[in-house]
């Protein structure tokens, strides 16, 4: 369950400068050029609704990159700041965009977390992936 002052919109690209800084500050997050803010841009126009953030106040602390090619889903950066975790703001991140997911047709989804993020790794284990 949300913190009761969470709320989980999606992402725009006018979010993009505090994400991207949110990403940065996430230990085992890997980032490339396919992360500039025109590749997130082109990113967010052809999965529209996928991708969410969480915000307490004004401030984002949660993220999820998400999409889809037609067939299959994938979920990339899905960060929590690390004085939110532990409330369920990362599983409801998830949770929101796998519903959207199923709500298009697709049923299958793929993750990428490098190997030695071990903090992602505990995280997705403790859902069940």
């Amino acid at each position: 369950m949300l913190p009761e002052d969470a709320c989980i919109l999606e992402m725009q690209i006018q979010d993009y400068e505090e994400v991207y800084e949110l990403w940065c500050k996430t230990p085992g997050m890997g980032l490339s050029d396919a992360d500039k803010k025109e590749n997130i841009e082109k990113f967010l126009t052809r999965n529209k609704g996928l991708s969410y953030i969480c915000k307490i106040k004004d401030r984002i602390i949660g993220t999820i990159l998400c999409g889809h090619d037609g067939r299959r889903g994938y979920v990339y950066h899905v960060t929590v700041a690390k004085e939110y975790r532990g409330k369920g703001i990362g599983k409801g991140l998830v949770e929101k965009s796998l519903e959207r997911l199923k709500a298009e047709g697709i049923h299958k989804c793929h993750l990428f977390v490098f190997a030695d993020n071990v903090t992602g790794n505990a995280f997705w284990a403790s859902t069940g992936w």
